[in-house]
């Protein structure tokens, strides 16, 4: 269950979150925690402990720079001393200035924190999925870049239909490269353009042909459906 914690109608907290998805039968979360839920880290990981839930991934957003960022360390503390082994879902956030380097500079620039990050997640057995939001960092053809340049055994990507409107017609030869580094995969009803860009899955005229791709692939990872409204 993907996106779950900051689009809750409910807003449910962490025990009632994790109560509701072992009533619905969901064994695995991702944390797309918000700066709000930054102190009930602890209350998060023993609720889904207590229900039988698996932490699968940790959300990671970090501009170029982690190591000088609190959120960044505060979350390798977290999973250091609870002793969690899990992704970090890595979205790079980049300066304006960025759009002016080369695609070579670009590469570089941002294979910086990756590698930091993978670096330090591999020091306490966490691994890294480079997460697509958009933008340069977004596209799958830079994040294989990215990941041949840092050469991170503990390093792939975690791919978004929801972030991927503009790959629909060439989703097949693109899957293609992305397997080999694939971890995980979230699904969303898919329409041509994106608009709109959140749609249930099965109500969407484009996402079957794009699982059909995925069920004939020999992807076996982790499968999320997203629960995002806007």
């Amino acid at each position: 269950a993907w996106c779950i914690v900051p689009f809750d109608s409910k807003m449910r907290g962490p025990e009632e979150r994790a109560s509701m998805l072992k009533g619905l039968g969901i064994r695995k979360f991702p944390y797309d925690w918000r700066e709000k839920d930054i102190p009930t880290f602890d209350q998060e990981l023993d609720a889904l402990q207590k229900q039988g839930i698996e932490l699968t991934a940790f959300w990671f957003p970090t501009p170029l720079d982690p190591a000088k960022e609190k959120n960044p360390r505060l979350i390798l503390d977290f999973l250091a001393r609870r002793k969690v082994k899990t992704q970090l879902w890595l979205s790079v956030v980049v300066p304006k200035e960025f759009a002016n380097l080369s695609q070579e500079e670009k590469v570089r620039t941002v294979a910086k924190p990756v590698a930091w990050v993978a670096a330090e997640a591999k020091k306490i057995g966490c691994s890294v999925a480079l997460y697509n939001h958009g933008g340069w960092y977004g596209e799958p053809d830079n994040q294989i870049a990215v990941i041949r340049e840092v050469k991170a055994s503990n390093l792939g990507i975690a791919y978004n239909f929801h972030h991927a409107h503009e790959h629909i017609t060439q989703f097949p030869q693109l899957f293609a490269r992305m397997l080999p580094h694939l971890v995980a995969l979230n699904l969303n009803g898919m329409i041509d353009g994106g608009n709109p860009k959140i749609l249930t899955i099965g109500t969407g005229p484009r996402e079957l042909e794009m699982i059909r791709v995925v069920k004939n692939s020999s992807f076996r990872g982790p499968i999320g459906i997203l629960n995002h409204n806007a």
